[in-house]
């Protein structure tokens, strides 16, 4: 049909140009943090477009159903501020027939989003954190600045340098310290080379005038005090063990089977997300009536405080099922429990309040030019 696809279309535009302008906003708040981090020898170079891309990832599940929204709001509002909404209730069109194309869209994306939520976040969480856990060993000493403490985020390794010309330029006054199977080892040299990646593919350091102190805690005669004119050190070290349990990172299946209160919490977002995208539409279809040839950007306020609470009353309900302070049921549910029945509150409100003051002697189909788009009557309904 005609109108759906032009109503679809006033929709669709919009939603791209907000959803680009989000995903630029996030992946640059994101790769700056991860710059960050690289620049301070947190994280090696080649992980920089990677981490960035996941996090993208990770954030559509939030950006699809908030540029739905704002693009629902902004393209019917503009349809109202014109006078089409008026011209197409004038050519028998009725409300249902409105949000026929709205919903449809809606549909089609929530479902992209429980998707995302089910099977692409999970992976994109889980790849970050096994990226991060290797970088947790593989210190960018090359690009460490003089003056600042660098730990792992594990805690078993510490690097200082006391002064350096530059990125890549020799250091001097080197601490190192570490913890290796029980024992601290503690390393001072003079002067240190930049890292170089050998024939092995493993990277090294080369000491000069260095001395090691090899402590064992539980048996201070065991300690060992050793001295090298050079010295090559591995700055890696070992992989560490496979990272803790995170339920954003478990898969959908495992969730499924669990009934710990973060597990729940986390199947129920990973659940709720899709039908949280059908009812912001649905909001943002509605919020957008109004007199015709209003401000088109009238609604604007009111929809993003509705979207604001909205979506703290789902943070709040996902954090008391974490905390096991609400159980299972109902959940989060509520929230978007409570959304739907706001939705039908504005929706059906204006006809009940007509039907019960309607008086006897008026007409039962108003002139559609006066006609402000609502729950459907007997005659929308046809």
């Amino acid at each position: 049909m005609k109108t759906d696809r032009y109503l679809t279309g006033e929709i669709i535009r919009p939603f791209a140009v907000v959803l680009g302008i989000l995903a630029l906003l996030f992946a640059g708040y994101s790769l700056a943090n991860i710059l960050s981090d690289a620049v301070n020898g947190l994280l090696p170079v080649s992980a920089i477009a990677a981490l960035t891309g996941l996090k993208l990832l990770i954030s559509l599940e939030v950006l699809i159903p908030i540029s739905l929204f704002i693009a629902v709001v902004a393209g019917f509002g503009r349809l109202q501020s014109d006078g089409e909404i008026t011209a197409m209730l004038a050519l028998g069109l009725g409300p249902r027939q409105l949000l026929r194309p709205v919903m449809r869209l809606a549909l089609a994306l929530g479902l992209g989003v429980a998707g995302l939520s089910l099977f692409a976040r999970p992976w994109a969480y889980a790849t970050s954190h096994e990226i991060t856990r290797r970088a947790a060993v593989t210190l960018n000493v090359n690009a460490m600045e003089a003056g600042t403490f660098y730990a792992s985020p594990k805690g078993d390794q510490v690097v200082f340098l006391g002064n350096r010309a530059g990125p890549h330029a020799a250091a001097r006054n080197l601490f190192v310290a570490r913890e290796q199977n029980g024992h601290l080892e503690i390393i001072t040299a003079a002067n240190a080379a930049p890292a170089t990646m050998g024939d092995d593919g493993r990277r090294s350091v080369h000491l000069s005038d260095a001395h090691i102190y090899q402590l064992d805690p539980g048996t201070p005669a065991n300690d060992q005090v050793l001295d090298a004119q050079g010295l090559n050190i591995d700055p890696d070290g070992a992989l560490p063990g496979k990272p803790g349990y995170s339920p954003v990172a478990a898969s959908s299946a495992r969730l499924f089977t669990s009934s710990t209160p973060g597990d729940v919490a986390e199947r129920q977002w990973r659940l709720s997300t899709g039908i949280s995208t059908l009812l912001l539409a649905l909001l943002g279809a509605i919020l957008s009536r109004g007199k015709p040839r209003q401000n088109r950007y009238a609604k604007f306020g009111p929809a993003i405080l509705a979207y604001s609470a909205y979506y703290l009353l789902c943070t709040i309900a996902r954090t008391w099922v974490q905390h096991g302070d609400v159980g299972a049921f109902p959940g989060l549910w509520w929230a978007p429990c409570l959304l739907a029945l706001f939705i039908a509150l504005i929706w059906y409100g204006p006809a009940l309040r007509r039907r019960l003051h309607r008086p006897a002697e008026t007409p039962r189909h108003p002139h559609p030019a006066n006609t402000n788009w609502h729950a459907a009557t007997s005659h929308d309904a046809a």
